[in-house]
């Protein structure tokens, strides 16, 4: 079924990106994962080419792009079994929106143009070792004293962790009031009392830097809040929707690579003197999985009008966020059933979607608060 949201110039883009992948990221993809992180040289290139902060506006360094042209940044690295430079999607799609929103001039002209060159990378701290998906239960406090927020406190699996040279904390302010006290701060990583844990070693996403990060008596001004004192809850709950759904794109890229890699070695790989693709199971499994792959596509691009038309809630993208992922699961682990031994091997593109997909059910708030969340909609 042909997809009818992109115009030509976004599939130039996609081409633009995909180049950009093959010269830039996949010759060294497999140090990344050695190593744990992207190199800084690859984000500064990302930004000098134009793929960081585009939507936003040209005085603050972006391109004023449509959010189509982010799409195609979540979608490309997906289909090109790079699905790690979601750092990129998390700093320009979760937190420069923030930063300009609600941000103070003073913030959007100090950081976005930075964040656009890559010169600076952002992050967004919201886990705590004792809260996920429960954002109400954070620990971490931001008490006023004198000109500023004293905030202590840690976070845990933060994207861009050990990279980050910013990092948007939702914290307390009013630790009484439980969600109704909730605030979102800029805290520069220089500011005093501010420090990194190790980097920490996951199942997947191998080359996507995540650490810890400890907040001690950090001084931090009251320009640097965003939004207004006590409101950090609403301005998470209105922009968490289209995180949400970044993450169902993702997944359906991903699944319509996985299907392409699938039915390619099933049609050259033999068993028995026949190609795997001449077995009935093989041709239902690809079959139930197109199909199924095919309603999340669509349901997912008209999600994604919605977000351009400003009428996407809260219930749609969550049933994105959910459906889709629990069904990339179930197709990732069908298609790498059809790769056999090679399928399990760490060099192959399905094992390594396999991996990284897995967690996708459980950030951006798990799949089972998502259901809580449409439960809300029923009639």
């Amino acid at each position: 079924m042909p997809r009818t949201i992109f115009a030509e110039e976004h599939r130039q883009f996609a081409e633009s990106v995909d180049r950009f992948i093959e010269v830039e990221v996949a010759p060294h993809y497999r140090r990344f994962e050695d190593q744990g992180y992207i190199d800084r040289e690859v984000w500064l290139k990302a930004g000098e080419a134009g793929f960081l902060c585009s939507s936003m506006p040209e005085e603050y360094g972006g391109a004023a792009a449509d959010a189509l042209y982010s799409v195609v940044l979540f979608e490309q690295p997906a289909r090109r079994a790079v699905q790690n430079l979601l750092g990129w999607a998390l700093h320009s799609d979760i937190v420069a929106p923030y930063l300009l929103r609600y941000g103070s001039e003073a913030v959007r002209q100090h950081y976005l143009p930075r964040m656009a060159t890559g010169e600076m990378i952002a992050a967004i701290a919201m886990t705590e070792p004792g809260a996920g998906s429960d954002l109400q239960a954070v620990r971490t406090t931001a008490l006023r004293q004198g000109d500023h927020y004293l905030v202590n406190g840690s976070k845990t699996f933060i994207t861009n962790g050990w990279h980050c040279d910013l990092v948007v904390v939702v914290a307390k302010t009013d630790p009484a009031k439980g969600a109704k006290g909730i605030s979102l701060l800029v805290v520069d990583t220089t500011m005093a009392g501010f420090s990194k844990g190790n980097r920490l070693e996951k199942i997947g996403l191998k080359a996507q830097d995540t650490c810890e990060l400890f907040f001690d008596d950090v001084r931090v001004p009251f320009d640097h809040l965003l939004g207004e004192e006590n409101r950090g809850f609403a301005c998470l709950m209105t922009e968490l929707p289209w995180e949400r759904l970044q993450i169902a794109i993702t997944a359906v890229a991903q699944m319509e690579a996985a299907l392409e890699w699938t039915c390619r070695h099933c049609r050259e790989r033999k068993a028995f003197g026949s190609e795997l693709i001449g077995f009935q199971n093989t041709r239902f499994t690809l079959a139930e999985a197109m199909t199924e792959v095919q309603i999340a596509r669509v349901f997912v691009d008209r999600c994604i009008e919605l977000h351009m038309a400003g009428a996407l809630d809260a219930s749609a993208a969550s049933m994105a966020k959910y459906w889709c992922t629990d069904l990339q699961s179930k197709v990732l682990d069908a298609c790498l059933q059809l790769h056999g031994g090679y399928g399990y091997m760490w060099e192959s593109p399905i094992a390594r979607a396999w991996a990284d997909s897995r967690v996708a059910r459980i950030y951006g708030g798990s799949n089972e608060i998502m259901k809580e969340l449409i439960a809300r909609q029923l009639p």
